[in-house]
């Protein structure tokens, strides 16, 4: 018979390995995208670096509220199994706020060129960067859907589809943004315009393909998602609006802590910045491993917490923790040992042209490599919080954490000091190590004290 940590275990990588899989997925999109960019040239990738800051942005911030309803899914389900009206309900008050939420961003980001100008971008960079965002943004709704959807699906342990669908996205994805970047059959080159419409249309195939999933599949189609949706529910939307806005505003710190890295780099060039973009894009695709844990453990979490089992609710969480620990220290090992290979998927690092960008991007993840352990512990913990529906704190632990020592520290040595982009990099990695140890404090505490 298997203790029951080795149960743990198994249960917590058979949910999270679909989920983790996709945010794979779904990071390959804008990988490509980036990967195709760059063959266009440093100016256009330094362009779609700018205009994908500002879509993240409001994409994260409507992710903390729309997948609020996954922590509120596993407690119900944790506590009733076959609670099939307060799925139904909480589905449906995920998506009106999908709705809710995309209509303010896409008038903001109708402006994004006199936004980038106002933070002291450059205004060709950011009249290009203007063009793919107006394309990119319409992305944003069905992005909000494709998420309410893959909550609900990991919350009833049926996270398998999400994956299916996701991978199809990067494929389509890849094929339209080559067609549309480049020109062919009959297209003109529509360069970053292109790449936005592509990347819109690849969410909108997601959203589409996962709704025709909850509808035909018949593990799904009890629920009846979509029945009724006009219906209102004021008080799980309020609910939900009130457990999501402090994990939004935690997701869009983190966020913005990292955009306002990306505009500190186009202040000192377009060098910089560009090779900022390669490796961010490089260290997100790592992070998406921590990421999809910190999703499974919020399930887990919270279906312990929903049957009241407090020993399940440790359990979860330190098995959790220790998974995505381990390989985020092997990951440091990878950046560490190859990374002109790396920078290599997204720049010809044989091209003179390119020598400073190349440089510089090697230099950042080395950076990138150190703080890949402490990221990994702050997703996991605020996930682990989520479970017991704790998001008041590691709020303020990310406005702290990221703003106060992350930004400080990067301002401090990258212009004060002279350190340039090393120095700002140095101060992202400083704000993530104080995240995780405020997060895991905080964990340790209400663990420790039956609080679950």
């Amino acid at each position: 018979m298997s203790s029951p940590v080795i149960t743990e275990i198994r249960a917590t990588l058979a949910l999270a390995a679909p989920l983790v899989l996709t945010n794979v997925a779904q990071a390959a999109i804008n990988a490509t995208d980036v990967a195709l960019l760059g063959l266009v040239g440093p100016d256009t990738l330094a362009a779609g670096a700018l205009g994908v800051n500002l879509i993240t942005a409001c994409l994260f911030f409507g992710t903390g509220v729309v997948t609020a309803s996954s922590p509120m899914l596993s407690r119900a389900l944790g506590a009733r199994p076959h609670a099939v009206r307060d799925v139904r309900r909480t589905v449906r008050q995920a998506l009106w706020s999908a709705v809710v939420l995309a209509v303010p961003f896409w008038l903001i980001l109708w402006h994004a060129g006199a936004i980038l100008v106002a933070f002291g971008q450059d205004p060709a960079l950011s009249r290009a960067a203007q063009g793919f965002v107006r394309a990119t943004m319409w992305g944003l709704l069905p992005a909000y859907g494709f998420l309410v959807l893959r909550s609900f699906m990991a919350a009833v342990g049926r996270p398998g589809w999400t994956l299916v669908i996701a991978a199809l996205a990067v494929l389509v994805n890849a094929g339209i943004n080559a067609v549309l970047i480049f020109g062919a059959i009959g297209i003109p080159p529509l360069g970053l315009v292109g790449a936005g419409i592509g990347s819109a249309i690849a969410n909108t195939l997601m959203f589409g393909g996962l709704a025709a999933v909850t509808v035909v599949d018949r593990r799904f189609r009890r629920y009846r998602l979509f029945g009724r949706w006009w219906r209102s529910d004021w008080s799980r939307f309020t609910q939900l609006w009130r457990l999501g806005l402090p994990i939004a505003v935690t997701l869009t710190l983190e966020v913005t802590v990292f955009n306002a890295a990306v505009f500190l780099m186009g202040l000192l060039g377009t060098a910089s910045l560009a090779a900022h973009a390669i490796a961010i894009q490089i260290a997100a695709l790592s992070f998406m491993v921590p990421l999809g844990m910190a999703q499974a453990v919020t399930v887990r979490v919270g279906l312990a917490s929903g049957r009241g089992d407090r020993a399940a609710v440790a359990r979860a969480g330190w098995t959790t923790f220790g998974l995505t620990t381990g390989f985020m220290c092997l990951m440091a090992a990878v950046l560490l040992a190859v990374p002109r290979l790396l920078v290599s998927a997204f720049l010809d690092v044989g091209d003179p042209a390119n020598a400073e960008v190349v440089t510089l991007a090697v230099s950042f993840l080395a950076i990138a490599a150190l703080f890949q352990v402490v990221d990994g512990a702050q997703a996991v913990g605020a996930g682990m919080l989520r479970g017991l529906h704790d998001t008041a704190w590691p709020m303020a632990f990310a406005l702290f954490g990221y703003w106060v020592i992350g930004l400080g520290v990067g301002v401090w040595l990258g212009f004060h000091q002279q350190m340039g982009g090393m120095g700002v990099w140095i101060g992202l990695a400083s704000g993530l190590a104080v995240v995780a140890v405020l997060m895991m404090v905080r964990w340790a505490r209400r663990e420790t004290l039956g609080l679950a």
